[in-house]
Order: structure tokens, then C-alpha cells, then sequence
């Protein structure tokens, strides 16, 4: 997949989006921008995504990291709490990867398909500004927890369609990726009720499945359902779920695995015992994390 060159894209009024800032270098040789603003849309706050780069004498792959939050909060600079701080970003750094974490818009301040298209619009910049940053997106790898488990399955399943694209900032280059790693993720939103751990959202008078789609009913939570849009050309997913998860139920990873196996992509789900939800109960999460940095730096440095 080839990026599109920055002098290919015209900017007409107010910016579409921004350029990467200088790196912010660390001890050891790794660098990181932060706070890149991706998309710039009217009336929103601006979408933003930071970049951490290993060092290395080759460009590195890039894996895309969404975090979760019910679609109602969240940011893409903190981890769930069972995880270290940086954590993942580190990990992924020590591998040899790459990484960005972008933010996206909750679904009180837009419904989706607004979610999906934020995360293909910061596919999109990346690729177009890969020269700048220094990474490599002839494969790029895309890893979610929770409702971000939902939207890279989502990103991973429409790339060919184009009517699910959106036109958010950079417009032209590709928002594919060839790997997934979906941690618990919402796979049908109409298989169970979702509940949310923050006691702010157990407030809300919708639940929020149903906040995402704008309360339009099930037509609107199908549209929004990854399972619905498995095909052959799907790219291999790891799925990973603890089995006593009380928020995004079990059967989620489940019923995805089932259809990808009946569409004969690659997928292999990896079930965490008793765990709840992000790995609540389980004592090594550490070990997770490793199977699932191994899993990208296989599919993304070793193909």
C-alpha cells in the first residue's frame, strides 16, 4: 500500500489538519510527537493522536492503538488501569513497532458512523505523512480494547466500502490494515445489552449502544456491528476475552470467531479464564500483553 505525498493534497480555508510537530527525542533514542492534530472539523475539538517511533536504522511498522471507554470517554494517552501506564506503548516500542494512539469522537458529542470514520481519517494522515514520522505503512497493524476493540474490527472489516469511509481530514490514502488484535470487543450490538463500569454512564437514561447509534433501533445497531461485515478478504484478527467478562460479554468474541472461521480468514481466540472485564482477576496480564506484541511483531515484522 503506498502513501499518497503530502504536495498531492490541497488545503482549501480553514485546515483540514495539521502537520506533525518535531519529536520529542528520548535517552533512548526513540522519539515521540505528541498531540498531532490528525482531522480539524467544525465545531468539534480537534481529533488528535500522538506517534512513538523505536529507534532503528530501518522504518519500523506501525500498529494503531484504540482505547476504550463505552464510547462515552476515554483517551488515547491512558491504558486500563489493570495495565501499567504506557504499558502497551512501550512493549511495542521494545518489539520493534511502532505506535499511534488517537483519540475519536464519544458518541454524545457525534453518532456513530463518526467513531469509524475519525479512526480511518488518522489511518489515513499517518499514511501520508509515514515520511515525516518515520514508520512504515506498507503493513500497518490495528489493536483495540473494549468499544476500541469495536471500532479496529470495524476499521479492519470496511475497507472496501467506501460509503463508510467518511471525509474527515486527510482524504485520498488508504485506511486498510492487514492485522487485528481486538481485546474484548463489542462484536454485535444487538447479541446483549452492554453495561458500562463508569458510574456517570450508568446514569444516562439510553444505554450505550444505543447513545452510539442515536437510539435509532436495531437497524442502526446492525450497521454498527462488526459481525455483519465479515468477508473472506478480512484480515487475520487475534481475539482476546476473559471468559467471566460482565461488561462486553464473552459470547462477543465467540460469535466473531464463528464467522470468520465459516468465511475462512485466520483467527484465533485466546480465552483469559475467569477474567472480567480488561483482564479484571487474571494474574498475568503481563503475559497478554506479550502474546499479543508477538502476534503483531509476527504478522508485521516477520511476514
Amino acid at each position: 500500500m503506498s502513501a499518497t505525498s503530502a504536495a498531492e493534497v490541497e488545503w482549501r480555508g480553514p485546515p483540514l489538519f495539521l502537520p506533525p510537530p518535531e519529536p520529542r527525542v528520548q535517552e533512548d533514542g526513540s522519539r515521540r510527537y505528541e498531540g498531532i492534530t490528525y482531522a480539524a472539523i467544525m465545531g468539534y475539538r480537534p481529533l488528535q493522536l500522538d506517534v512513538w517511533v523505536p529507534p532503528s536504522s530501518a522504518l519500523p511498522p506501525l500498529v494503531i492503538w484504540i482505547h476504550g471507554g463505552a464510547w462515552l470517554f476515554g483517551d488515547r494517552r491512558y491504558l486500563p488501569e489493570t495495565l501499567r501506564p504506557n504499558q502497551l506503548f512501550d512493549e511495542l516500542i521494545k518489539a520493534g513497532l511502532a505506535v499511534a494512539t488517537i483519540d475519536y469522537r464519544h458518541a454524545l458529542e457525534a453518532p456513530f458512523p463518526a467513531q469509524l470514520h475519525d479512526a480511518k481519517a488518522a489511518i489515513r494522515y499517518l499514511r501520508l505523512h509515514a515520511d515525516v514520522l518515520g514508520v512504515d505503512v506498507s503493513r500497518i497493524g490495528i489493536w483495540g480494547e473494549s468499544v476500541g476493540g469495536h471500532l479496529a474490527a470495524m476499521v479492519a472489516l470496511t475497507s472496501q466500502r467506501s460509503e463508510l469511509e467518511g471525509i474527515v481530514g486527510v482524504v485520498g490514502p488508504s485506511s486498510a490494515v492487514d492485522v487485528v488484535v481486538d481485546w474484548y470487543g463489542v462484536a454485535d450490538l444487538a447479541a446483549q445489552q452492554l453495561r458500562s463500569r463508569s458510574a456517570e454512564a450508568s446514569e444516562l437514561v439510553l444505554p450505550p449502544e444505543e447513545l452510539l447509534v442515536g437510539g435509532q433501533g436495531d437497524d442502526a445497531k446492525a450497521a454498527a456491528s462488526p459481525i455483519n461485515y465479515v468477508t473472506p478478504e478480512a484480515p487475520p484478527f487475534l481475539l482476546v476475552h476473559g471468559t467471566a467478562d460482565q461488561v462486553v460479554g464473552y459470547v462477543h468474541s465467540e460469535l466473531l470467531k464463528a464467522a470468520f472461521s465459516a468465511a475462512g480468514v485466520p483467527v484465533l481466540l485466546v480465552p483469559i479464564e475467569g477474567a472480567d472485564h480488561i483482564f479484571d482477576g487474571h494474574d498475568d496480564i503481563d503475559g497478554v500483553v506479550r502474546l499479543s506484541v508477538d502476534y503483531l511483531a509476527e504478522a508485521l515484522i516477520r511476514p
